[in-house]
């Protein structure tokens, strides 16, 4: 059995780590705040931006003539994969459960015979996948580099996927990513970046009555705003997955203060019995010494 010493320098240790978990939990929900804000600003912009590519790609009637971003390379052969995940840890099962689904999506590729190539987003993306997939990571973003998240995190994740398919080293571009949807509640989502997703149920543009001719034409400002599209769309992830992040860090973390605190419990009340024993046992050997003088 430890020693009354070293149980009270047990306690001490799991009180101290009390307070940094606690501490983490309220840096945690400070910082919630403003990351929901950040990724529910930028749904509309997405939702618009997306509104706009399907409303102009409806006009565009020969596909040969097309934007490759919008109908791809007419090959599903080679396949990326975009994992965006969090640089850091901490956060319950937020990283685990996008390297799973990111897993999943990846083994289901390889089993079709696809040629599968990963491009992480995210200290934790690439110490997920490297174990079975090191050979398949092709770059890795460190989003730790940026002080803000901003556009400035999500161009060049955009620009290298760009440039992999204009190398024809990538027929089919995938993001996954969480989804946030509440403080308890964050979705695994797989986003087909290239072809670009149309959808065909998108509302039309509202132009108040007046009629519009695009000048140039659907062609050239499809071709404009495709590339634009990727980084919006990278940007709108990294948000919800800020958001997610904070999110999964503070219940972890409150989750933490709480085992923290029965474990003190636990140990104070297990070092006073033990203490009382102690004190029983000293008083017994006094008093039988006592008797036998």
């Amino acid at each position: 059995m430890a020693s009354l010493k070293d149980m009270r320098n047990r306690i001490a240790s799991v009180k101290a780590t009390q307070k940094i978990t606690k501490a983490m939990q309220m840096v945690a929900a400070a910082k919630l705040r403003r990351a929901q804000e950040a990724a529910e600003s930028a749904r509309p912009y997405a939702r618009r931006m997306a509104t706009v590519i399907a409303n102009l790609a409806a006009g565009v009637g020969d596909q040969a003539g097309a934007p490759a971003l919008l109908v791809g390379s007419g090959r599903k052969d080679k396949h990326l994969v975009v994992v965006a995940a969090s640089d850091r840890g901490l956060a319950g099962g937020f990283n685990g459960s996008i390297a799973r689904a990111a897993r999943e999506h990846i083994k289901a590729l390889i089993d079709q015979g696809k040629d599968v190539k990963i491009v992480c987003v995210g200290k934790k993306a690439r110490d997920q996948l490297r174990r079975l997939y090191a050979e398949r990571i092709v770059q890795t973003f460190d989003l730790s580099a940026h002080k803000t998240l901003g556009i400035a995190a999500a161009e060049p994740v955009s620009q290298t996927i760009l440039a992999l398919f204009a190398k024809n080293q990538a027929d089919v571009v995938t993001l996954v990513y969480s989804r946030f949807k509440s403080v308890v509640s964050q979705t695994p989502t797989l986003r087909q970046l290239i072809p670009a997703e149309v959808d065909p149920d998108a509302p039309p543009l509202d132009q108040k009555g007046a009629a519009y001719d695009y000048e140039p034409d659907e062609e050239e400002l499809l071709a404009t705003l495709l590339p634009r599209n990727v980084t919006v769309q990278i940007l709108s992830a990294l948000f919800e997955n800020q958001a997610g992040f904070y999110a999964s860090q503070m219940a972890a973390m409150d989750s933490a203060t709480r085992n923290a605190g029965e474990m003190i419990d636990d140990m104070t009340l297990l070092y006073n019995r033990t203490r009382q024993a102690q004190i029983t046992k000293e008083l017994i050997e006094i008093i039988s010494g006592a008797e036998a003088l």
